[in-house]
């Protein structure tokens, strides 16, 4: 479904959302008043120039548990897609499921899991990639598109039925296939990086401080089956993170 303008596509499709929907169902648009990233922030896309989508995800079988299955289903996917458009030497999946081209964003992913029981009733999984953008007004910190890396001009369209491809491809793989591919995908996997705790919540304006007063070097060790980082600090102590616990320093 195809809709020019709406508040929220993923807002949207929750209040559509009916047993008779199918899987991969999708609502797609050109503009949202009140699009939403992963940490309630708003997500800027200028008209009819981006990725916006949410697509309706049934696996009745997957267990409350296994919710990270489908993050990592997410993110490779939409990593696969990407790949097929923009050189993929520079392209990585940032925990917990944000897509990057070197040390920029270019895709990010809200994944909204509705439980019936032990199990996901389903899921939605609400999609922006910033695909023809070239200019934004915000204090988004390092936001990049595909058009800006190629200098070519995308059909969002033929992004999208890329990333539809790959959905129906790899829900056929196994738990570990998702996590060998999504972990030779990550940012940062290799050597020591900073990060800094997220204790409080930090407005834009005070998160340069913050960084150059907090920041410590630590070095990924593993993701666990429930999504969780798994850091090893200098002192060789590995401690393990939620992800609204810790934030990656984009800049030292």
């Amino acid at each position: 479904m195809f809709i020019n303008e709406t508040h929220s596509t993923s807002t949207l499709l929750r209040q559509q959302y009916s047993d008779e929907l199918p899987h991969l169902y999708a609502i797609r648009t050109d503009f949202q008043t009140a699009g939403r990233g992963q940490t309630g922030n708003g997500w800027e896309s200028e008209k009819g120039k981006n990725l916006l989508v949410s697509v309706l995800l049934k696996y009745p079988e997957i267990a409350a548990s296994e919710q990270w299955r489908l993050s990592m289903l997410v993110a490779v996917t939409l990593y696969e897609a990407i790949a097929q458009f923009v050189p993929e030497q520079m392209l990585t999946i940032k925990w917990p499921n944000d897509i990057y081209y070197g040390e920029k964003k270019m895709a990010g992913i809200l994944l909204e899991n509705f439980l019936q029981g032990p199990y996901i009733q389903y899921s939605i999984a609400g999609v922006g990639v910033n695909v023809n953008q070239t200019e934004w007004v915000s204090d988004a910190p390092n936001p990049l598109s595909m058009r800006l890396i190629t200098g070519e001009e995308y059909d969002v369209e033929k992004l999208m039925h890329a990333w539809m491809e790959q959905m129906v491809v790899w829900q056929e793989h196994t738990t570990q296939d998702l996590r060998n591919a999504y972990m030779q995908r990550l940012y940062r996997k290799d050597g020591w990086h900073y990060y800094v705790e997220r204790e409080v919540d930090v407005s834009p304006t005070n998160i340069a401080k913050m960084d150059v007063d907090n920041a410590f070097l630590a070095q990924i060790v593993d993701i666990t089956p429930q999504g969780e980082l798994q850091l090893r600090m200098q002192n060789d102590e590995i401690k393990t993170y939620h992800f609204k616990q810790i934030r990656f320093v984009l800049s030292k």
